[in-house]
């Protein structure tokens, strides 16, 4: 579990993409300080497990449903990241509960700047906007953001001054991807009352030959 509170950006330092799989090294300093083989690392909104670490840096491995699923497939050498190491349980919660599990990518589609914050529009499929709503939380490349406005394919979301300077968000632009993570909490609550009956509302029944024999009305 993170807070999408980025503790800083590495930068990818090899890719390595075989039959076997692809395996990226990471060059970071803050989160190596008690970092160990096997623990999780959010890089960039995702979840991975640390294979390697040394002094400069740590390894990962990315599934299949990684590579399908969020941006990391399309990284390069040389390509900042976002950083966070798991939290503790003891530690302060600054942004809100965000697992690393993407549920998918969003295109930045416009980038303004107003006064000293930097907005973005982020277009999303609709089954993400769904759980999107002004004032809500969302994910965007591990970093914890409030939502400002939503629209039928996109939300607002603003980039303080720190945001942009500690972040590769303060790096993109119009045109390119992000990963996404929607509210944890919305997400189980839909489901909740999905099977309590009171979710989203089931499609009428067909009325035909075969439903009234069904009911004995024919």
């Amino acid at each position: 579990m993170f807070s999408g509170l980025v503790e800083e950006m590495g930068a990818v330092k090899t890719v390595d993409r075989t039959l076997g799989g692809t395996k990226l090294s990471v060059l970071a300093s803050v989160v190596l300080e008690d970092l160990r083989v096997g623990d999780s690392v959010n890089v960039s909104g995702v979840c991975v497990t640390a294979v390697h670490v040394d002094e400069e840096g740590f390894s990962i491995d990315l599934s299949t449903e990684t590579l399908k699923k969020t941006t990391l497939g399309l990284l390069q050498v040389g390509d900042p990241v976002n950083l966070e190491r798991a939290l503790k349980l003891h530690e302060r919660i600054g942004g809100h509960l965000v697992t690393g599990h993407v549920d998918g990518v969003g295109v930045i589609r416009t980038r303004r700047q107003e006064e000293n914050t930097i907005l973005m529009t982020i277009e999303a499929p609709s089954e993400l906007l769904r759980y999107c709503l002004p004032k809500g939380s969302i994910t965007v490349d591990g970093v914890s953001l409030t939502i400002n406005a939503v629209t039928e394919k996109a939300f607002d979301v603003a980039i303080i001054p720190h945001t942009a300077q500690v972040t590769t968000l303060g790096l993109k632009g119009p045109g390119e991807q992000v990963n996404l993570e929607t509210d944890l909490i919305g997400k189980y609550v839909e489901r909740l009352l999905q099977g309590s009956g009171y979710g989203s509302p089931k499609a009428p029944p067909v009325i035909d030959r075969d439903y009234l024999q069904q009911r004995g009305l024919l």
